[in-house]
């Protein structure tokens, strides 16, 4: 079996995916562990970080120096149990000067819930100032595919909603649900959205046909907004996010149904819709993305690191001209679901693990 890439609108069997190289043999220990499953992980300008746990539906302080983990006070009650929780925690591009946090996370009861963006920010160990500025409507009465990914991009705020598994909502431009979402900082809509002027269309849409989208992330060199997303049984996705796109499910996908059956009609392309950069079958559940741009590893440098989830390992794909170069695939050995990363000053990675650990990864001494 092999990774699929998509190139000019057509699959083809690329390359195996290339396996940890042995002449790359980064440092990795366990800063903290006993977490519960680590969402998001957002470095402060103080070097501490603030992790988000998903499924107790807390935000910590991590001081990775001393290897302490303290609770924030006074966070948003959410919703917890199967996807449900707190999803993403992301500083504000001029954090320094306004201190604003934004949080995205579930919101409801068991049988009926959405997602919901806060932002607040944080003074003496607990967040005060707290606005809501986004629910979506995208409710469902199951716990499942809420998206919640955040990615800030030339002043605006970019989110990310999963179909809630009504997948036929992806494709209706009256439902947030299947989408990925452009606001301003405080949640109002930018009036040059492509969607503000179409009949019954929600105002805040960018792109739609999505189904789970778990990776958000801009390249700012590159100008470029990449997203992962899960497929049903394989077919997960690597995409540039393009205004008013349409990227197709639940009328072409590159996986399968739960039971083996073909997704809809079973086709793969469609005029109008997008294809994938990079599509994943079998599936590797890619969660946490990032453009790695730091110091301590020069070769990812530019490259996507993607955590994957059902595979457990680290993914870096190598991007040249718009396009895939090389898949590698990092830390198998630690045999653990990879949820969530960070690139901390001076390059360090920091990748959280459904096993509840937070994990350091630098450059090692050549000492």
């Amino acid at each position: 079996m092999r990774t699929l890439m998509v190139a000019a609108g057509l699959a083809i069997a690329a390359q195996p995916a290339v396996p940890n190289p042995q002449s790359f043999d980064p440092a990795t220990e366990v800063i903290v562990s006993d977490l519960q499953i680590p969402s998001a992980i957002a470095f402060l300008p103080d070097g501490r970080a603030l992790v988000a746990e998903r499924k107790a539906g807390v935000v910590d302080l991590l001081d990775v120096e001393k290897r302490t983990v303290t609770r924030v006070g006074n966070v948003p009650q959410a919703l917890t149990g199967d996807d449900a929780g707190i999803h993403d925690v992301v500083l504000h591009p001029q954090y320094q000067s306004n201190g604003w946090i934004y949080l995205s996370y579930s919101e409801g009861t068991p049988e009926r819930s959405t997602l919901a963006v806060d932002r607040l920010r944080l003074r003496s160990g607990e967040f005060v100032d707290r606005q809501r500025i986004f629910t979506a409507d995208a409710y469902s009465e199951d716990r499942y595919h809420y998206g919640g990914r955040i990615a800030f991009a030339d002043g605006f705020l970019f989110l990310s909603v999963g179909d809630r598994h009504h997948e036929q909502r992806a494709q209706q431009l009256a439902t947030h649900a299947g989408k990925i979402l452009r606001l301003s900082d405080d949640g109002r809509v930018p009036p040059d959205n492509p969607f503000v002027a179409t009949k019954d269309a929600r105002p805040e849409i960018w792109s739609y046909g999505h189904r789970n989208p778990q990776g958000l992330a801009f390249d700012p060199i590159a100008g470029v907004l990449w997203e992962t997303e899960h497929g049903p049984l394989g077919g997960d996705e690597l995409n540039v996010i393009e205004k008013g796109a349409n990227y197709g499910w639940p009328i072409i996908s590159y996986g399968w149904q739960y039971d083996g059956g073909p997704i809809g009609q079973g086709i793969v392309q469609r005029d109008g819709m997008k294809q994938p950069v990079w599509v994943w079958t079998p599936a590797v559940a890619p969660s946490g993305l990032l453009i790695y741009r730091g110091d301590q590893f020069p070769q990812w440098r530019g490259s996507l690191l993607i955590g994957s989830m059902a595979q457990r390992h680290l993914n870096r794909i190598a991007i040249e001209n718009g396009r895939v170069v090389l898949e590698e695939r990092l830390f198998g050995a630690r045999k653990a679901r990879v949820r969530c990363l960070a690139e901390a000053p001076g390059g360090i990675l920091y990748i959280g693990t459904d096993a509840g650990e937070i994990v350091r990864v630098s450059r090692r001494n050549s000492s």
